[in-house]
């Protein structure tokens, strides 16, 4: 009988070694998870990884716990996915685990394509409001840190993780806790996994914007594309992402359901990844078996019960310009799977709440706008309109407008200096203040003058909610299911490949009438 065990070894002994001088009688063995523990690395204490292994001996088999998928019937229309993302392509897959195709429909371009749409806009600020880095084959995730972090204690955890490698991601994404596969990673994974659902019966329809739904006596029945052509289907799964303003705004008209959400808003800092890597690491600081150090950082103050935390944590990776409307400026962060720019990255940002606004529904995205609007009237006004504003941290902590940058940045798009507090909010200024000399307790050096911070970053998560029925996920509109960031039910390519499987799950059960685990 196969046995699990759990143990600890310092960062630079063998594993195989470890469990043949210790399990003389061993025949095979799988990592269950592994963790890196570093919390000691600045008292010279050796970091050391947290194993549970699965282990056997002769006459032994490893445990087996695979999903049966009953092959049904597809049903008599396509359910429509709108969004290409995690949690549409997840949809997508999981309905066609059970024999069932679907129709999937995306605002922006394919992936080479979009590609092409991006690098243009960093290099000479044109936009495609409809393919860029929040639109188009692979979402928002496409372009970000490639963390798989998740909170959720769902059972379909595992399932992801091992889809994901299934389709190309590194073997070691199934155990290793919070497991980066980078950016290019993602990239190989989508287009693989595209491939499989158009080779099994699917359809991906890219250019193809949803300006409508279709409903009537209180159901929807298709959607409108481009303001032309009509697709029908009773089921229609909406996985937007949080940028698509436009479809909370239709949303609204047609009578469905919002609500508004808390979110955060903030910078993002830039380190020196080898600087990051010795305040985390010390004297151990550029071992070969110790991956790029992260970071993760949170403060709340008592006073303004306000959170201040870090965010998408980036480490060895660029910041990117990354919106989707032609005069606004967003921040995000991306690494790759090695992990090997000359820079480390985060997000620092500041818990807005619902109540902090006006009782209009779209108040939290008129104020994200404002913010970015004004990120790119000042590039508009002191460089050319595609450059990220930036301030070195200790001009920012002084509230000191910077007038030359020290360092070249990651961003392909260019930066200039400038007052970060002329384009964000005072309240937002003074408390990632107070949390970022808090963040140089909890982190010794995090204030360096190496630091750069740029901003804004305004799309951590949607400040609106679409309400659905927690058990179906529908919405009150009969057969709408809005899914992940954009729904505001999902953070994060994990917990919206998640959303996306509930979705399909509920429509199978609903359509033929069974019972699904």
């Amino acid at each position: 009988m196969a046995k699990i065990i759990k143990f600890d070894l310092p960062f630079n002994k063998s594993l195989n070694d470890y469990l043949a001088k210790e399990y003389p009688r061993l025949k095979a063995f799988r990592i269950l998870s592994r963790n890196l523990d570093a919390r000691g690395a600045q008292r010279d204490q050796a970091p050391r990884y947290n194993y549970q292994i699965e282990m056997i001996e002769q006459g032994e088999i490893f445990s087996v716990d695979e999903e049966v998928f009953p092959q049904l019937a597809s049903l008599h229309e396509k359910p429509i996915i709108v969004g290409t993302g995690p949690a549409g392509l997840f949809c997508a897959l999981r309905f066609l685990e059970y024999g069932i195709t679907s129709v999937l429909i995306e605002r922006g371009e394919p992936l080479n394509e979009r590609i092409k749409s991006i690098a243009h806009y960093w290099k000479s600020g044109e936009m495609n409001p409809e393919s860029n880095i929040c639109f188009g084959l692979g979402g928002a995730g496409l372009y970000s840190d490639g963390k798989l972090t998740s909170r959720s204690k769902s059972p379909y955890v595992d399932y992801v993780m091992k889809k994901l490698v299934e389709f190309g991601a590194p073997s070691e994404t199934r155990w290793i806790k919070n497991p980066h596969i980078g950016s290019n990673n993602i990239r190989k994974i989508i287009i693989s996994l595209c491939q499989y659902l158009q080779a099994q019966g699917c359809e991906i329809h890219f250019n193809h914007k949803m300006t409508g739904l279709l409903i009537e006596h209180g159901a929807v029945y298709g959607v409108e594309i481009n303001h032309q052509k009509k697709m029908f289907a009773p089921n229609v799964i909406l996985a937007t992402g949080h940028s698509a303003r436009d479809v909370y705004a239709h949303l609204f008209e047609v009578g469905v359901h919002l609500q508004k959400k808390d979110f955060a808003v903030g910078l993002r800092v830039e380190h020196p990844r080898k600087y990051i890597d010795q305040i985390q690491y010390g004297k151990f600081a550029g071992h070969p078996n110790l991956k790029t150090a992260s970071y993760r950082l949170s403060h709340h103050d008592e006073k303004s019960n306000r959170g201040v935390f870090s965010f998408c944590m980036c480490p060895g990776g660029l910041i990117l310009s990354s919106g989707n409307e032609p005069q606004g400026i967003v921040t995000n962060g991306m690494s790759n799977a090695k992990c090997m720019s000359p820079w480390s990255n985060s997000a620092l940002v500041v818990s807005v709440k619902g109540t902090d606004l006006k009782d209009d529904i779209f108040s939290g995205i008129k104020f994200q706008q404002a913010i970015e609007r004004a990120a790119f009237d000042h590039s508009r006004e002191l460089a050319s309109g595609k450059e990220i504003p930036a301030q070195m941290l200790g001009d920012f902590l002084e509230a000191k407008k910077t007038t030359h940058l020290k360092n070249k940045s990651s961003t392909p798009s260019g930066v200039f200096p400038c007052d970060l507090s002329q384009i964000l909010p005072d309240f937002v200024c003074a408390e990632l203040r107070k949390a970022i000399l808090k963040f140089n307790q909890q982190m010794k050096n995090f204030i360096s003058g190496e630091a750069v911070v740029l901003g804004p970053e305004t799309r951590t998560s949607s400040p609106v909610q679409v309400l659905r029925d927690r058990q179906s996920l529908e919405a009150n509109i009969k057969g709408l299911y809005p899914i992940g960031e954009g729904a505001g039910w999902a953070g994060g390519i994990v917990s919206s490949a998640i959303d996306g499987i509930h979705a399909a799950m509920s429509i199978i059960k609903k359509e033929k009438q069974i019972d699904l685990i």
